[in-house]
């Protein structure tokens, strides 16, 4: 296959997909009260998943691309997050017009054959994450299913929820945080960028929204020009700190696309940015031992990692080479 001349990014379905809209049923063979059916318990899932390129430029990263750039790319995880929300969501009401997909002649690449229960939009930056394609890309997987980290966080968003009078839980961590200031890496008026208190990663970030909102569809246009510009000194400072392409797993948690009113009011826009790196552009942190059988250990605090971080603004470091010569 050729792709097609694209200016900004790129869409198209997985040629090697995770997950597939049409699969065989899981049907156990085991009967009820057996061992088997005791502990093997599994069930079937389809799913459609797809690529975005962030740009047409295969050197160009989140690092390398402006804030205006970026917006692009939000904009096309709005729309296709848009485009298989569930009619009976909440946030269909809200969605703004332009992202909503059109009832005739919409791309049939990100038509759904389903009502997919959950949409994960992540990217793994570099080798070391398992990245096999050179060319800056994201990836998004739809589900029948809600996975296991996102349903965990709604289940303590929801527990939270009800036992704080209504709060949520986020928007008080994120307020906390930006008054204590240690931990904040950069914050603009709509998000903030942060080593999180519970961090396993040498220079995990949290990007939080500052005030509930639930998915990309809240969002206004200012609102998602603050998600770039963060997104852009998060990635920046990533690969100022050892110079070097800074690899990480990152992943935005947001609503499910089709879920109780309670579920979609309890949900909070954030993302998760995990890299590996610790010492150099060449050390890297490892699970292992202790922290496999055990707990996760730290290797430097949150705090020395924001203070880290908060020092590597500024012009990204492969500009200044190429300034230089």
């Amino acid at each position: 296959d050729v792709n097609p001349q694209y200016e900004n990014t790129l869409v198209f379905v997985n040629d090697y997909s995770a997950v597939k809209e049409v699969q065989t049923d899981y049907k156990a063979a085991d009967r009820d009260g057996s061992l088997s059916s005791l502990f093997l318990q599994a069930e079937s899932v389809t799913g459609k998943c797809y690529v975005v390129t962030f740009a047409p430029s295969h050197n160009l990263t989140l690092a390398d691309l402006a804030p205006s750039e970026i917006v692009l790319v939000i904009n096309t995880w709005t729309d296709l997050y848009t485009a298989h929300l569930s009619p009976a969501s909440p946030l269909v009401k809200t969605a703004a017009p332009t992202t909503l997909p059109p009832s005739t002649g919409h791309d049939r690449t990100i038509r759904p054959n389903a009502q997919y229960r959950y949409m994960q939009i992540f990217e793994n930056k570099g080798a070391a994450m398992g990245c096999s394609n050179p060319h800056p890309h994201g990836q998004i997987w739809t589900t029948t299913s809600l996975p296991e980290e996102p349903a965990i966080e709604l289940e303590q968003f929801k527990k939270y929820h009800r036992e704080q009078g209504g709060c949520h839980m986020l928007e008080d961590y994120a307020k906390l945080e930006i008054e204590k200031e240690e931990r904040v890496v950069y914050a603009n008026v709509a998000f903030v960028a942060l080593c999180p208190w519970w961090a396993t990663w040498p220079f995990e970030i949290l990007i939080i929204a500052r005030q509930h909102r639930r998915a990309l569809t809240d969002f206004s246009l200012e609102e998602k020009e603050e998600l770039a510009e963060i997104i852009a000194e998060v990635t920046r400072r990533y690969d100022n700190l050892f110079e070097t392409q800074f690899p990480y797993s990152m992943g935005l948690h947001q609503a499910p696309l089709e879920g109780s009113d309670l579920e979609i009011e309890c949900s909070y826009f954030h993302i998760h940015f995990y890299p590996p790196l610790l010492r150099s552009a060449t050390v890297r942190k490892f699970l292992v031992g202790y922290e496999m059988m055990a707990e996760p250990q730290r290797d430097i605090t949150p705090e020395q990692a924001a203070e880290r971080l908060r020092g590597c603004g500024g012009v990204l470091y492969r500009k200044k080479m190429e300034e230089q010569h």
